[in-house]
């Protein structure tokens, strides 16, 4: 009798679970999706591809990391489903299968928050520095169309961020004096201008040409926020979500597989009986 109202209650235990999973498993795909497409669109990715964090290339780990929780959202919602069905029809064969890919994909999912943490801890002062450098080292012109991929990708930072330089930008002397822009061929050099049009507030790609003599030559009116802080906002943004949905995944994994066993090992006693 206790034996019948274990497996009950791990029966509907079960597929409530695997209900939620099928929403996480969603909301964690969606999450990945739109930090894939949103967070970082390809045409700013050559201003990071010279930046190493962690031994990789930055713009690869910013691809790489949405992937990653996509897939992992997908593979939650396939296994949901197989437990679900398992559960419904009792059928011995996939709680078995079921028990075995939830206890695979939680390993991945502590692996995968192991690395996310060990990443976070990587975008410290030595990557801001490193940004930095290929800034002063890249950046020749402020519009979209020069012969520097780099440099045309950020001037998109700019524009898309809503952020200027790696610092803040706080007056006339910033992270752009050290500069080609500045000190050799740029605009800057032949005007004086002192920051990009594309810091300047209110301008997109298709009017930023038309920004305001007031922001790139007096400083105003700009986006003061630095790049290397947007960056910061934008990680936290998308992996706080992301992070609360495995922690919540991993939990619920653990109950879903002693569910899985008790409803497969009472199946397999009402066969022996039969």
């Amino acid at each position: 009798m206790a034996m019948d109202c274990c497996g009950r209650f791990g029966k509907v235990f079960l597929i409530s679970i695997n209900i939620i999973f099928l929403l996480l498993g969603i909301g964690l795909s969606i999450t990945g999706i739109l930090a894939r497409i949103n967070a970082l669109p390809n045409e700013i990715l050559p201003a990071l591809d010279t930046v190493q964090v962690a031994g990789n290339n930055m713009a690869d780990l910013f691809k790489n990391i949405s992937i990653l929780v996509a897939i992992l959202g997908a593979c939650v919602t396939l296994v949901a489903g197989l437990g679900l069905f398992g559960a419904c029809c009792e059928v011995k064969c996939l709680l078995i299968t079921y028990a075995i890919l939830v206890l695979i994909f939680l390993l991945m999912k502590i692996a995968a928050i192991v690395v996310w943490f060990q990443l976070k801890d990587e975008l410290n002062p030595s990557t801001k520095d490193k940004l930095l450098e290929v800034l002063q080292k890249n950046f020749i012109d402020d519009s979209l169309n020069s012969t520097s991929k780099i440099s045309n990708a950020w001037n998109l930072v700019f524009l898309m961020l809503d952020c200027c330089g790696v610092n803040p930008v706080e007056g006339s002397t910033n992270d752009f004096d050290l500069t080609p822009w500045c000190t050799t061929k740029g605009t800057c050099h032949r005007t004086n201008a002192q920051i990009p049009r594309s810091c300047c507030n209110g301008v997109d790609e298709t009017n930023f040409t038309k920004a305001p003599r007031s922001c790139f030559f007096n400083v105003s009116n700009y986006h003061t926020q630095g790049c290397f802080e947007r960056l910061q906002e934008l990680i936290k943004t998308y992996s706080t979500p992301a992070i609360g949905i495995l922690f919540t995944v991993v939990i619920i994994m653990l109950l879903a597989v002693v569910c899985a066993l008790v409803l497969c090992n009472q199946t397999g006693s009402k066969s022996n009986v039969v």
